[in-house]
Order: structure tokens, then C-alpha cells, then sequence
């Protein structure tokens, strides 16, 4: 079975990053309004999402679901508690996405700034409490080193 492809040639994002919320409706809402991704699908009943994909515009994504009842005892939030989780998004349009975060209410916990390796960085707090970094650092190619 051949790997998929994004147009630049890179293979399609294989690494999803994964959260618990403790509304996980209203979180995936925020992220949609505030950030600008996108709701590719929600499974659930009610209040509860046993299993959602955010995708974001620019590639990859997010995967997320209501904290869950543990029949073991356990706090049922998974490896992740909700508030605990952070990434790095990508994105060409650094201010773009601050302005779009800023006029949906979002919490933004470090301003806009110019790195010292060449990025345009800023970032923000979900009402989860998670913190999203966005950015226009791409990483470095592979076979480097």
C-alpha cells in the first residue's frame, strides 16, 4: 500500500496530535470561530464527542474527544489531561490568525514576535486551557544533520 501524498511531494500527516476536553462541543467551536481550523467530523451524542478531526487549512490536524467515565477508576482523561496539551501550527499568515484569535476572545499569552531563528510567532490560550503556538517556522527539510 503506497503512502499519500501532499502536493509538495511530503507524505500526508501519519502524527495526530490527540485531547480530552471537558466541553468538548464548545472547544471545538472556539478552535473553528478563533483559529480558523476546520471541522472535518464529529462523532458523538449530545454534550458527549467520543471522537473528532479538526483539520487545519494549511495541513494536519487535530484530534479530540469528551473526557470519558473510567469503569476502572481512573480520572478517564486520558493521557492528556484537559488544559495540559500543546502544539505548534503553521501557518503563512501569523497576524491573520492572532487578529481572527484576538477578535474571538482568545487569550493570547505571548504577542506577536519575530524569533532569533526567522519565525513570526505568537500564542494563545484555549478556555480549556491548552496553549496553541502558531508560527511560520516549517521545520527543518529532512536528511539535515
Amino acid at each position: 500500500m503506497g503512502t499519500a501524498e501532499v502536493p509538495d511531494g511530503a507524505p500526508a500527516p501519519q502524527v495526530w496530535p490527540t485531547l480530552r476536553a471537558y466541553d468538548a462541543r464548545k472547544l471545538i467551536a472556539f478552535l473553528v470561530e478563533a483559529f480558523g481550523f476546520e471541522e472535518t467530523v464529529v462523532y458523538g451524542e449530545g454534550d458527549a464527542v467520543h471522537h473528532a478531526q479538526l483539520s487545519w487549512p494549511e495541513g494536519g490536524g487535530v484530534m479530540l474527544g469528551s473526557v470519558r467515565e473510567d469503569p476502572d477508576g481512573a480520572d478517564g482523561t486520558g493521557p492528556t489531561p484537559p488544559g495540559s496539551f500543546g502544539a505548534y501550527v503553521v501557518t503563512a499568515d501569523p497576524d491573520g490568525v492572532h487578529d481572527r484569535a484576538v477578535a474571538a476572545g482568545a487569550e493570547i499569552v505571548d504577542a506577536l514576535h519575530e524569533t532569533d531563528y526567522g519565525s513570526r510567532d505568537f500564542a494563545a490560550r484555549d478556555p480549556e486551557g491548552n496553549r496553541w503556538y502558531f508560527g511560520t517556522y516549517r521545520g527543518e527539510p529532512r536528511g539535515r544533520g
